[in-house]
């Protein structure tokens, strides 16, 4: 009997260990200034949202393959567009890249830095057809909260795009099916 115990407490142990460590895998070297995007859900209200029409963006970031990655999905209004990216170091480009897939059928390939605490990400845009070639976009995290502006080269200039500041909202579901 107090051997049936002790294996009982040993297996509780290795599948305790087990779990936790399967659970957050390690982020690589090149992916821990996303540390403070990951493993949490936002939601935000776009600039120019009114209660009538009311515009709002839900993106959970999550760590992928085995820390290697960085997978974001997003949907705006309950899935009336969305996309997902996957974000990993290019040792060839010596850079952060990241590939964005949409809902609208088109696709960006990006790079990322961190300058003075903000996230900037350069996109090259293929198949929009609104005529939008690339973004560029500035992401950062103030007193809890997740600031992202945006802007776009249309036709040959830059314009403004979307501005959105999130909360951290655990509840909120990305509707992409």
């Amino acid at each position: 009997m107090r051997s049936f115990f002790a294996f009982t407490v040993f297996c509780c142990g290795l599948i305790a260990a087990t779990h936790s460590v399967a659970a957050e895998p390690e982020l690589d070297e090149h992916l821990k200034p996303f540390k403070q995007f990951v493993g949490k859900t936002w939601r935000g209200e776009f600039k120019g949202s009114t209660k009538d029409k009311p515009m709002f963006d839900v993106s959970r970031w999550e760590v992928a393959l085995k820390g290697k990655a960085i997978r974001t999905k997003h949907s705006v209004n309950d899935g009336i567009y969305g996309g997902e990216t996957i974000i990993m170091w290019s040792p060839e480009k010596k850079s952060l890249v990241g590939f964005y897939f949409t809902t609208a059928g088109f696709f960006t390939e990006s790079t990322f830095e961190f300058r003075d605490d903000k996230m900037v990400s350069r996109e090259i845009v293929r198949g929009n057809q609104q005529g939008v070639t690339e973004v560029e976009a500035t992401s950062e995290i103030t007193e809890g909260k997740l600031h992202v502006k945006s802007k776009y080269l249309k036709e040959g200039k830059w314009v403004d795009g979307h501005e959105i500041t999130y909360t951290e909202a655990p509840e909120a579901k990305v509707m992409l099916d």
